[in-house]
């Protein structure tokens, strides 16, 4: 099968696609690594809302999506960025996301993504603030039978003076906490406005705070997810974890040698990439946990270009790509996202993501997607 696809200067070729989706696979109760997938929502486009209004999501698709990862052996973390929390989805709206997955899936391994983000940074004046907003978002999300991953907080970032400031409100918020938590480390290039997030810029004295924190609730904390984008740091990170705190690698461009580790240790997953690369995922660390490094690499270090170039900069338009290849695969009928971000990324981006997903088997059909790939270059006058 072929289609034309255009260059950089819009002249047009044919590629052949290889026609050939990835091996599939379901983990089982006890995987060689815990998996989170960050799920992506659907929006809904017959919504008469504004696209920086309030979110539209078109919840028949959003949860069909989840019940898909799930039946691959996938854990979904919820209501996270890369369900466009706090870029176009409200707390409101994650709230009720949250509440709608704990019904559909109430035997799934399930974290929810717990803020501030119902605070407007520009109005907190005090850390106590912050510690309140936590709480009430704890409260809600527990009260529907979640368990919790605590997200970094914008209006933390800008109200703290010092570590301390960060250890005592994460210490406050963990003591209310049920059950073990993950926390997250989300880094600046995704979120600009959590530069110098436990205080300073710098990694060293950041990480000690963010130990600090977990040195003093170790039976609180289930793990950690970094996202910095950098794997000596990762490295360096997990080493320094307390015995039975896991590191989750948040890392979408190094996720495959992370996540099979060395002889030192390994790094468990929570990853929106694993969002359009979920078959692979499952398939991967089916195969690890046969003892098939070999089979695993071969399987996710093909995806890093394409993982790469979703992230590429500015990394937070990632959601972008993601819910391109959610409706490429037709996980949904449309190619509409909250808050208009479908238009976040250019032509040429979506061409090449088109034929790097088909190289890495990542089309599950590929007629359906030459066909709404034919359709979108339409739209651009191709």
């Amino acid at each position: 099968m072929k289609i034309a696809l255009p260059d950089t200067d819009g002249r047009l070729s044919d590629y052949a696609l290889s026609g050939k989706p990835t091996a599939a696979a379901t983990l089982g109760k006890n995987p060689a690594r815990v998996v989170y997938s960050a799920a992506h929502v659907v929006a809904d486009p017959f919504a008469a809302n504004d696209p920086s209004g309030r979110a539209a999501i078109d919840w028949a698709k959003t949860m069909e999506f989840r019940r898909y990862l799930a039946s691959l052996g996938l854990g979904i973390a919820e209501a996270m960025d890369t369900a466009q929390r706090g870029m176009g989805l409200d707390w409101p709206g994650a709230l009720e996301l949250i509440r709608r997955t704990r019904e559909e899936l109430p035997d799934a391994l399930v974290a929810n993504g717990c803020g501030t983000d119902h605070l407007d940074p520009a109005t907190v004046t005090s850390i106590d603030d912050v510690r309140r907003a936590y709480l009430e978002q704890v409260e809600a999300i527990q009260k529907v039978g979640g368990r919790l991953i605590l997200m970094a907080s914008r209006a933390l970032v800008r109200v703290a003076q010092r570590p301390e400031d960060y250890i005592k409100v994460y210490c406050d918020v963990l003591a209310a906490c049920d059950a073990p938590v993950i926390l997250h480390w989300l880094g600046e290039m995704f979120d600009p406005q959590l530069a110098g997030y436990w205080g300073g810029r710098d990694f060293e004295p950041a990480m000690q705070t963010a130990l600090a924190v977990i040195d003093e609730n170790t039976a609180k904390v289930d793990g950690i997810k970094i996202s910095l984008l950098d794997k000596d740091k990762e490295i360096v990170m997990r080493h320094r974890l307390p015995a039975g705190v896991k590191m989750y690698t948040g890392d979408d461009f190094n996720y495959p040698e992370l996540i099979e580790g060395d002889s030192e240790g390994f790094s468990h997953a929570l990853l929106g990439i694993f969002d359009p690369l979920a078959p692979a995922a499952a398939y991967a660390v089916e195969r690890l946990g046969e003892g098939d490094r070999a089979g695993f690499r071969a399987t996710l270090d093909p995806t890093v270009p394409l993982a790469r170039l979703i992230f590429r900069a500015p990394t937070q338009y990632y959601k972008t790509g993601v819910v391109f290849l959610a409706w490429l695969n037709g996980f949904q009928d449309h190619f509409v996202m909250l808050n208009g971000a479908q238009a976040m990324r250019p032509l040429p981006h979506f061409v090449e993501l088109f034929r790097l997903a088909d190289q890495c088997g990542l089309l599950r059909d590929p007629t359906l997607a030459a066909d709404r790939m034919k359709k979108l270059l339409a739209l651009y006058g191709v």
